[in-house]
């Protein structure tokens, strides 16, 4: 009966206050309603007009749409009657002392809906103030006592909503007024450092031994983090939890509870977010616990996509997550079991073909790092493994053709050799050193284990007896022992004596010519047991004596192909290359000829054939350019055709794109190069055909469509090349379409040298081909080659693809624009 005398004052009370805020016209009345809405909100030490239930029950009945009414009142000419000192002790408490969560609401309510006015920015002001006092701490610590009296699953939802969103919420609203306060980089670590605060409050409520839940922050944390901001407020959480975890157990109970209540659909971006937060493996593990065990999603997260299924995170990141796994003898296991799995899908070869180097990248450096973690007791128990993902993954990544995955598996082989120590036996290969193999490298550091049977003190005599065992000639080593004692004894013996000698000047010395070099080309034919003496000239030779290089330039050519180093003869590769394409640019048609039957004939290495292509891109290029071009190009910068290069690739491509354009410009500010016949273009067939044919018929040494996919590869981009070559050829026409039925059949192959090859040879079909040929010859299947296109510019597993990809869809679109404005061209229905 009390109890419902109570409600019924406070109702009627409340409703008098609201009438008179609605309709007097008496400021004194105002501003008396105003103050006796205050005094429910204000402690029972500071107010005498009612009592401690009569303010409980505005709070769980009045408050919320006390806030609604003033609000509703904000044209009022009350309200602008106000002044600064009013405003601030009558107006503004109402918002700032009253339940957080329902004055949140109520605020950013009236913010998302209220138009452009000083009654929005009162509010605006006011929302700024209930973020600056604290209140998004006291709205969390009242979830976690559970004094929120209308709590419900729906309330909590609004709520995290609002308090999620609330930058973007006010910004649709606000800009381009929004204030600093709002923005995400102000925000978000500011409710990183409320939520600290509230964990703060719960150790100090469990020493005094109060129950609390950290449900709601929980959610509020993985709220924040699903949407995108686990940066900004892990970034302010995770160093303040590693240190608060050093030696304080409740901060971690505290900590280890908060992970656990994250919702699960907010785990991974909470997890993720912290990996890269924390600074060591050590602050994660104290933050986490033993997370990963007693939740299934988060072992997930960690053990599997993290590792295995993204590869955008540093280096930092993998060594936390293994350095977390090895850390405790609870998740020792699954650091095993991490190990089994990435070894597997490491030697994969299905994974070598279809996944972008980079992940492959990201795979090898996770495995290296297990590796090195393991002990020796583990590492015993893995050894099958381990062996057998070196030996299948090594020959995975060797038979590869880009280099990059090549390294790849020489350096993790060399690397899992010497930890798994087969033998005494290590693997060692030859490959370039660059960051890549060198950060590959230290990651094995953490491997290195101290022997036990081994000396710890270096510089301590060894054992006389097990020196002895080890020499195998124990009289000569105690000579050497000798001679060494005596040396540093006597610093100022014989010993040294020659050092007094005075050195001999030899800087004007020149190297002798065993022979003197050939002026003639038959004689080059005739010594070439002697070509060290003339391969440095025999490019020169060739150019200047064009009617002798005819007479023998197929046999000369023959010799050259099957030519190897026996000497040791510096640049020894780039002098018979350049011979061989000056060569094919003095007599093109019969050379050409003899290279290409060549390359489809029998009993030759797969480096001879690469080495074919090689001169046949070079001598195109050649007899494309400028008869003024062709001798600085022949002398100074012949270079090894490098086929495998995609920035080259765009480079061509874009510079094509580039001066198929149309500028407006008030003209050069240079003078155009002089006309000059391309001696490419007659010869051009030559060149192209004949390696269209037999590709498809394996023989005893080479089999081109199986597993010699680099010179598959190798072939198209030359094709492609030669095409590229050909613009405004008369055979342009009919090379684009052999071309494209060539690569159509291929266009699909697993390995991505190839496929880079395909897309190369289809924009210099684009660029190459004449537009109306190309629409009219070809149009049954440009449509199929546009869906291809999109399909691999958005699926396909190599960066270079997709871009070669789209490259080639914006140079068929533009064919096909300009086409269809010529008003000679094709019509729409054709």
């Amino acid at each position: 009966m009390e109890s419902g005398s109570i409600s019924s004052e406070v109702r009627l009370k409340v409703a008098q206050c609201f009438r008179t805020l609605s309709s007097s016209a008496d400021h004194t009345d105002v501003f008396d309603a105003l103050e006796t809405l205050n005094s429910y909100l204000d402690d029972g030490a500071e107010s005498s007009r009612c009592t401690a239930a009569e303010r409980e029950e505005f709070r769980r009945t009045h408050y919320s749409r006390t806030l609604r009414v003033l609000v509703g009142q904000l044209q009022a000419d009350w309200t602008h009657s106000l002044s600064a000192a009013q405003r601030s002790q009558l107006w503004d408490p109402l918002f700032l002392k009253g339940p957080p969560d329902q004055a949140l609401l109520v605020l950013m309510e009236a913010v998302t809906q209220l138009r452009p006015s000083a009654g929005l920015d009162r509010l605006v002001s006011v929302t700024e103030r209930f973020l600056q006092s604290g209140r998004l701490a006291d709205l969390l610590w009242s979830f976690c006592l559970g004094s929120v009296p209308s709590d419900s699953a729906q309330l909590r939802e609004t709520l995290l909503a609002r308090l999620a969103a609330l930058p973007d919420l006010t910004a649709n609203r606000l800009h381009p007024n929004n204030r600093p306060l709002f923005t995400p980089q102000r925000f978000y670590p500011l409710l990183a450092s409320e939520m600290l605060a509230v964990l703060e409050r719960t150790c100090r409520a469990l020493r005094d031994g109060v129950d609390c839940s950290l449900t709601f922050v929980a959610q509020t944390l993985g709220k924040v983090c699903l949407q995108g901001h686990s940066g900004p407020v892990l970034a302010v959480m995770a160093p303040r939890l590693a240190v608060c975890t050093r030696s304080d157990m409740v901060w971690q109970r505290v900590s280890w509870k908060l992970l656990q209540d994250v919702p699960e659909r907010c785990m991974e971006s909470v997890l993720t977010g912290l990996l890269q937060a924390a600074d060591s493996p050590d602050a994660f593990s104290r933050i986490a616990g033993n997370l990963v065990i007693t939740n299934k999603k988060a072992q997930f997260v960690l053990t599997h996509k993290v590792l295995l299924l993204q590869y955008k995170y540093q280096t930092r990141v993998l060594r936390t997550v293994l350095g977390y796994l090895a850390s405790d003898r609870d998740r020792r296991p699954l650091l095993i079991q991490v190990l089994r799995s990435v070894s597997q899908a490491w030697a994969n070869p299905s994974a070598v073909k279809h996944t972008p180097q980079e992940q492959q990248l990201y795979v090898s450096k996770t495995l290296l790092l297990a590796a090195s973690l393991l002990t020796d007791a583990e590492l015993q128990e893995l050894r099958s493994d381990l062996l057998q993902c070196l030996l299948g993954g090594l020959q995975s990544h060797l038979d590869s053709s880009a280099v990059g995955i090549r390294t790849l598996g020489m350096v993790v082989g060399e690397c899992l050799s010497a930890r798994m120590d087969l033998n005494g036996t290590k693997l060692k290969f030859e490959y370039d050193q660059n960051e890549e193999t060198q950060e590959l490298l230290s990651l094995m550091t953490p491997s290195v284990c101290p022997d036990p049977d081994r000396d710890p003190d270096p510089d301590r005599d060894p054992d006389p007896d097990r020196d002895r065992d080890r020499d195998p000639d124990p009289d000569q080593s105690s000579q050497v022992k000798s001679v060494s004692q005596r040396s540093k004894s006597d610093p100022d013996s014989d010993l040294d004596s020659d050092d007094d000698l005075p050195p001999y000047d030899m800087s004007g010395d020149v190297e002798a010519s065993r022979a003197a070099p050939p002026r003639y080309l038959r004689d080059c034919l005739e010594g070439t047991a002697r070509f060290s003496s003339f391969c440095s000239v025999l490019s020169s030779l060739v150019r200047r004596n064009v009617f002798a290089a005819k007479e023998i330039s197929v046999q000369m050519t023959k010799v050259l192909l099957h030519m190897e180093d026996r000497f040791g003869i510096s640049g020894f590769l780039v002098l018979r290359q350049a011979a061989m394409v000056a060569l094919a640019a003095v007599d093109s048609v019969p050379v050409t000829r003899y290279l290409t039957t060549e390359f489809y004939s029998l009993n030759y290495s797969l480096r001879q054939r690469l080495d074919i292509l090689e001169v046949l891109a070079l001598a195109a290029q050649e007899l494309s350019k400028p008869a003024a071009d062709k001798v600085i190009a022949a002398a100074s910068e012949l270079t090894p055709y490098q086929s495998t290069s995609a920035a080259s690739w765009r480079q061509e491509v874009e510079k094509r794109i580039q001066n198929k354009t149309k500028r407006i410009s008030k003209g050069s500010a240079q003078p155009g190069a002089g006309a000059a016949p391309n001696r490419y273009a007659p010869v051009a067939g030559y060149f192209f055909f004949p390696l269209l044919r037999n590709y498809d018929k394996p023989e005893v040494t080479f089999d081109l469509l199986g597993s010699d996919h680099l010179v598959l590869g190798r072939l198209i981009h030359t094709l492609g090349l030669f095409m590229h070559l050909a613009v405004n050829a008369p055979i342009a026409a009919q090379m684009g379409a052999a071309l494209l039925d060539f690569v159509w059949a291929v266009r699909y192959h697993a390995d991505q040298t190839v496929r880079r090859g395909v897309l190369f040879a289809v924009c210099s079909v684009f660029l190459s081909m004449p537009s109306q040929a190309l629409m009219m010859d070809l149009s049954q299947q440009l449509l199929e080659t546009r869906t291809w296109l999109a399909d691999v510019a958005e699926v396909d597993p190599d960066a270079d693809c997709r871009n070669l990809a789209v490259q080639s869809l914006v140079l068929l679109d533009q064919n096909l624009k300009k086409q269809l404005q010529n008003p000679n061209g094709l019509s729409l229905e054709s």
